[in-house]
């Protein structure tokens, strides 16, 4: 059992860095190319074992999985060859540091659990949309305006509420962005990073093997292996209930959770931006009020 988790670990950083060679031109390295054709997109592996000062023979068993044990000093190597920015090469560093550890199980699915103050911290925010999202992207608990601003996602049930399958399978998704190409580059390179260092978790690989099955762009995407897709902090939406809107987001990780994330949304308070916000929270289903409970009966006359 330890020797196949070691083996597809090291099958992890294999993909990984035959992906970065693969898309990576000789001359953005340096290297001088005849006028002969290539028949292998971007470098060689002799030319990326070269560069990097490591063996022919290591790096195609570093590429193949067989070897899960580089020292930092190669990793580093790779990393300047390749021209690796700061987050690649850290992801670089935690596949290896996976394919070393042998882990023997699968780890479990992450709990969806939203504590009750965190609720209350989104209806806080409000008219801002607000959501909190797991790991792998789930939507697990929102206020009005946080359900509402992704036009149609309330068409699916709650379990199923998810915005990486969002932007690739729901029919409004490409309506509602202006970037949408844009968006979903970063949403798979998010998940690539993620699911990189958790190739076994049961909420990530489902969720991508429902993608790759479903959506040819995801597959595309998933297969260039990219970790660092930025998402812009303003988003421009073309929302069918209160017209074009451009936002501000921020991202905030929540404490004590496996990976849980809190997404927000702002606009300048007076500005039009503002005023679709709202229009959106007043509009949007409200949540469901629960009567306080009546008072008990002491005995007792007022």
């Amino acid at each position: 059992m330890a020797s196949e988790s070691a083996h597809s670990e090291g099958a992890e950083l294999g993909r990984y860095l035959r992906a970065r060679r693969t898309q990576t031109s000789p001359g953005h390295v340096g290297l001088t190319v005849g006028a002969g054709i290539r028949r292998t997109p971007g470098l060689r592996r002799e030319e990326l074992a070269t560069l990097a000062g490591i063996s022919i023979d290591y790096y195609v068993r570093l590429e193949r999985g067989k070897e899960t044990r580089p020292s930092p000093s190669v990793l580093d190597a790779l990393a300047r060859a390749l021209h690796m920015d700061d987050q690649e090469h850290q992801h670089l560093r935690e596949l290896a540091a996976r394919a070393a550890r042998y882990a023997p199980e699968p780890p479990p699915a992450p709990s969806r659990t939203v504590r009750p103050h965190l609720k209350l911290l989104l209806e806080s925010l409000r008219p801002n949309p607000a959501y909190v999202i797991s790991r792998s992207m789930d939507m697990l608990a929102w206020n009005p305006g946080g359900l509402a601003l992704y036009a149609g996602l309330d068409d699916w049930p709650a379990k199923h509420r998810n915005l990486a399958r969002y932007l690739f399978l729901h029919p409004a998704a490409r309506d509602l962005f202006t970037d949408w190409d844009r968006q979903i580059t970063a949403c798979v390179a998010r998940l690539r990073a993620t699911a990189g260092t958790a190739s076994d978790a049961p909420d990530l690989t489902n969720l991508v093997g429902e993608l790759l099955l479903k959506s040819a762009d995801f597959a595309g995407l998933w297969e260039r292996y990219e970790v660092t897709g930025r998402k812009p902090a303003q988003k421009t939406f073309r929302h069918p209930l209160v017209g074009p809107v451009t936002l501000t987001s921020q991202s905030l990780h929540v404490e004590g959770t496996p990976g849980h994330r809190i997404g927000v949304y702002t606009a300048d308070p007076g500005s039009p931006d503002h005023d679709a916000l709202l229009l959106l929270d007043m509009t949007a289903p409200q949540p469901a009020q629960h009567p306080s409970p009546a008072p008990k009966n002491t005995g007792q006359q007022l």
